[in-house]
């Protein structure tokens, strides 16, 4: 049942500027606090309301938690049909779409996607092809890996980017190309692709075939984008094309607050979508909801120095609060040692110990407060770790699962081997060519005839 929303009662006039331009083009500078995912989702509540089938509205998000809050906020104060809406990230939308059309660049339908952890397993396992003598100071399989993603994403040549990034493996740039290039083999005969390959390969199929482009133009012709100063050109590219025969695309973003640099983002996308769009709508969002006026008017100076942006004011109608304090501190141990001094001085006057919370923006640059609290017996809690997904118990046994899709997928099949005692990277590989050459099935994994008494524990996959 479809409710009635009164959309001036409940949105600032930036906020229903945003919401009611349904046509066309639109750029959203959406300053901190000021209600950028609110927007989106009145936005999504309004396209269902004036009759847009939710199937045609898709909403690309950075996580898939954030679109599935926005769908469920919008069903909740709208219209039950929103939960139709097709919402996910760039990458979700990418393995939808080459699920149907990966066969166009030569790839089974079937591929397995690689996590990190496997792309790192693989290119350790490609190592030895190059030959190197035992004892040089090769990168490891981490460092390999990020150069790899990250030059993708850049899409910058392997050898520039070690250049301008990795210096000190410059005398290695031959062997890091080379592997480059078994890497690229491997996927393509096992059928893998990574995190980076779904974007690459998207944008392919969407630049090279005008039927798919033209299909998948007419499916979403709604797009809603959050978080675009955090895109990169390749996903900018791929919004080109989806949004290429209707011109219905809203990005919402912030020049002001990019910090994914370091995955290749690039912020610059906010400045070139009017290029690529040469009718987009400016609308900014500047009232806040979250601070009080001295920090948004510390925050106005600050941007006020930026080079290159969307000049913008943030303001907002709450009263009081103290001006804020920036501490020079010079290291990292002397700015733990001031956190943990304040914090000691707070208790003192009777302030409890759970309101206090230290932000970074990443999780190892909590280690060196970690260690000063520690030295100080002052007790904390860390937020973060591991993901579900990525524990070892679990990566063995959806390597399992996926061995039963796909039987090629050489990646999971080393993860199982590998399982068995005195099987390492060389015997699994070795089993895995025997398999392919011979195309022997996983339920005569035990005749293998490289199979000595230590390896009693490799029996039939049933």
């Amino acid at each position: 049942m479809a409710n009635k929303v009164d959309y001036e009662d409940v949105l600032n006039p930036a906020q229903l500027e945003a919401v009611m331009a349904t046509e066309g083009p639109i750029l959203v500078i959406a300053g901190a606090g000021s209600g950028k995912t609110r927007t989106l989702v009145y936005r999504v509540a309004r396209l269902v309301e004036k009759g847009v089938p939710p199937e045609s509205i898709l909403l690309l998000t950075f996580t898939k938690k954030a679109s599935q809050e926005m769908l469920d906020r919008a069903e909740s104060l709208c219209d039950s049909r929103c939960r139709f809406v097709s919402g996910g990230t760039f990458h979700s939308l990418a393995n939808k779409v080459l699920r149907n059309h990966a066969g166009l660049i030569g790839f089974s339908n079937g591929f397995t996607i690689l996590d990190r952890p496997d792309m790192e397993q693989v290119l350790s396992s490609l190592v030895p092809e190059l030959g190197m003598p035992k004892g040089i100071r090769f990168p490891k399989r981490g460092t390999i890996a990020n150069i790899l993603s990250k030059s993708a994403n850049l899409q910058e040549p392997v050898n520039q980017f070690v250049e301008e990034e990795y210096a000190q493996f410059i005398e290695y740039i031959p062997e890091i190309n080379r592997l480059a290039e078994l890497y690229a083999r491997y996927k393509r005969e096992n059928h893998l692709m990574d995190y980076d390959d779904l974007l690459l390969n998207l944008r392919r199929i969407l630049a090279e075939h005008i039927d798919v482009r033209k299909e998948l133009s007419r499916q979403y012709t709604y797009i809603m984008v959050d978080e675009y100063q955090d895109t990169n050109s390749i996903q900018a590219e791929i919004l080109k094309w989806l949004a290429f025969e209707h011109k219905n695309i809203m990005i919402v973003g912030d020049d002001s607050q990019a910090i994914y640099s370091f995955r290749g983002a690039d912020y610059k996308n906010m400045f070139d979508f009017p290029k690529q769009f040469p009718d987009a709508r400016l609308i900014k969002l500047e009232q806040n909801y979250r601070s009080t006026q001295p920090i948004l008017t510390f925050t106005n100076a600050l941007m006020d120095h930026a080079a290159e942006k969307y000049t913008k004011c943030l303001f907002t109608e709450r009263r009081g609060g103290e001006k804020p304090i920036v501490v020079n501190t010079r290291t990292e141990p002397e700015q733990a040692r001031f956190i943990c001094r304040y914090i000691k001085e707070q208790l003192q006057r009777g302030k409890p110990i759970s309101d206090f919370a230290v932000l970074f923006r990443a999780g190892y640059h909590s280690f060196e407060l970690e260690a000063e609290l520690t030295r100080q017996n002052i007790p904390y809690i860390k937020y973060g770790g591991f993901k579900f997904l990525e524990s070892a118990h679990i990566k063995d046994f959806l390597a399992h699962m996926r061995v039963v899709v796909n039987k090629d997928d050489a990646v999971s099949w080393v993860r199982i081997l590998t399982l068995v005692k005195n099987i390492g990277q060389a015997k699994a590989q070795s089993v895995i060519r025997w398999m392919k050459e011979n195309r022997i099935p996983p339920q005569m994994l035990g005749e293998w005839p490289g199979l000595g008494k230590g390896e009693s524990g490799l029996k039939p996959l049933s």
